[in-house]
């Protein structure tokens, strides 16, 4: 069906909602004011249950429908913003030097709310709904803490889903796949102790700087000369800190970087193909490096039944023609992934239109996106706990 009416006429309010949360930006964990202003909606809206603090700063809001069932579904959206800097200079910009929405969270948490309004006023569905706040997505891992504070067996919550904008495909129109649809991404740091000399005798340096730069080189070959090419996987050096002075080689050097993969075998590969390197680097130059390889977000796996679900719905919101089956894997990552490791579900992206990228000074989230992502979980609820 297309948008329903009650949530088109609730669009332009949530747009406000939205337009607040993007000028007050808060980062990780330090959510207070976005939490405190969901739960005091959720508890205006007559959500029969609000509970704070989940996974530190998230927020929960239950919603039991009309006739009584035992079935619970989780909806989520996330909270946080990122540490940079807004270029758009639009009236709702950030007024928080240093932190923006760029990611488009203040949309999805916006969207969400709408939901909730809609299906406290409506409750056309039976058994009950967790409307899922969550904080620190962007690397903090605020779902993988909710998990870890019960949540799940906590509400009963059988299934759940999120959602996530995506620039340049159109609005109005969705994408997911079943099976992996973001990466596993790791972070590592190498820490290179070289000797430090002046820069006119760098006969007697361990040069990092050299060191460094050439291991960089070697590690970009890691995917093209020991991964299989039919297989996914980015390694990317990322910073680069060495040395204050023009006359001076540096004792010490710094790189730090990502790895995104989505087959575990691969994911071990690498890292033990960068320890070999790494190893044999510190050999041959007489350096001692070290590396601290750390895994984070799992790969973002959609259950297939719930996947099914999730399209059907999408189709009934936007219309034939306008969802993508099958939609490409993407090398970004999710900690939505911790919840789907939990319980089945669905991870689907909706068109932010023609906006810069995620993750850009001058990106915003397309409010034109909204009354299309409010009827999709609206949908979902209605048709998955249907009376």
């Amino acid at each position: 069906m297309p948008i329903k009416n009650r949530i088109a006429e609730l669009a332009d309010e949530i747009a406000v909602w939205r337009h607040d949360f993007h000028r007050h930006p808060e980062l990780d964990y330090d959510v207070h004011r976005t939490a405190s202003i969901v739960a005091e909606k959720l508890k205006e809206f007559g959500c029969d249950e609000v509970i704070t603090g989940i996974g530190r700063t998230g927020v929960v809001g239950i919603i039991v429908g009309r006739v009584q069932g035992d079935r619970v579904i989780g909806l989520r959206a996330d909270m946080d913003a990122l540490p940079i800097h807004e270029t758009t200079g639009k009236p709702h910009a950030s007024t928080v030097p240093g932190k923006m929405h760029a990611c488009g969270h203040d949309g999805h948490t916006a969207m969400l709310l709408g939901a909730a309004k809609y299906l406290a006023e409506t409750r056309n569905f039976s058994g009950k709904v967790a409307m899922i706040f969550q904080p620190a997505e962007e690397g903090g891992g605020g779902g993988k803490a909710m998990v870890d504070d019960g949540m799940m067996a906590r509400f009963g919550i059988a299934e759940v889903y999120g959602m996530h904008n995506l620039p340049g495909m159109p609005v109005g129109q969705f994408g997911t796949r079943a099976g992996p649809i973001m990466a596993a991404a790791d972070k590592f740091e190498i820490r290179i102790e070289g000797r430090g000399a002046h820069a006119a005798m760098p006969h007697l340096a361990i040069d990092t700087v050299l060191i460094g730069s050439q291991l960089v080189t070697m590690l970009q070959g890691i995917v093209s000369r020991n991964v299989d090419p039919l297989e996914s996987a980015v390694l990317s050096v990322t910073t680069f800190h060495a040395g204050d002075a023009f006359n001076v080689l540096p004792q010490t050097a710094t790189m730090r970087g990502t790895v995104r993969t989505f087959n575990p075998a691969v994911q071990d590969l690498v890292e033990q193909r960068m320890r070999d390197t790494i190893a044999s680097f510190a050999a041959l130059h007489g350096a001692s490096i070290h590396l601290d390889y750390v895994r984070g977000y799992p790969v973002t796996r959609n259950h297939e039944r719930e996947t099914t679900y999730a399209l059907e719905s999408a189709q009934r919101t936007a219309g034939e023609g306008r969802v993508n089956q099958a939609i490409a894997p993407m090398m970004g990552a999710e900690d939505f992934s911790y919840m789907l490791d939990e319980r089945p579900g669905c991870f689907i992206f909706i068109g932010n239109g023609a906006s810069a990228g995620l993750h850009h000074p001058d990106y915003d989230f397309n409010d034109a996106a909204i009354p299309h992502g409010v009827s999709y979980w609206a949908d979902l609820v209605e048709t998955r706990l249907a009376r």
